[in-house]
């Protein structure tokens, strides 16, 4: 299977938050299963964190802990842009709409507990 981490599933993933489900951790620490981290998350994170909007601090930079999970970043590219741009609404959360294009085009299921992925026909697993 081929997975797409929501930021929040991302951070509970490292920092061993209980909120990750137990489907979803299995998942994501299947060695079968390829684990995609997208470049928005990195700027999700970042952002939030320096706005004081998350509480929580990643004990080193994102891109090693990335390398260490052994999973595979996932740059946002023009076309993955385009696609998020012409999503329709209502859903506004420019990350979230980064990451539906993504995992639209890049065939990913979308590891999240948020339930608007599904509106925009990606598979979720949580």
């Amino acid at each position: 299977m081929r997975l797409l981490l929501d930021t929040h599933a991302l951070v509970w993933w490292l920092t061993n938050n209980p909120r990750l489900s137990a489907a979803a951790r299995t998942a994501v620490a299947a060695p079968s299963n390829s684990v995609y981290v997208s470049s928005c998350s990195g700027y999700e994170i970042a952002y939030k964190h320096h706005r004081g909007q998350l509480a929580v601090a990643l004990p080193s930079p994102l891109a090693d802990l990335v390398r260490r999970q052994r999973f595979a970043a996932l740059p946002i590219t023009v076309e993955h842009a385009e696609a998020a741009g012409r999503l329709p609404g209502p859903h506004r959360d420019p990350w979230d709409r980064l990451l539906i294009a993504q995992a639209r085009m890049e065939a990913l299921a979308i590891v999240t507990v948020d339930p608007v992925f599904v509106t925009y026909g990606v598979p979720v697993l949580w």
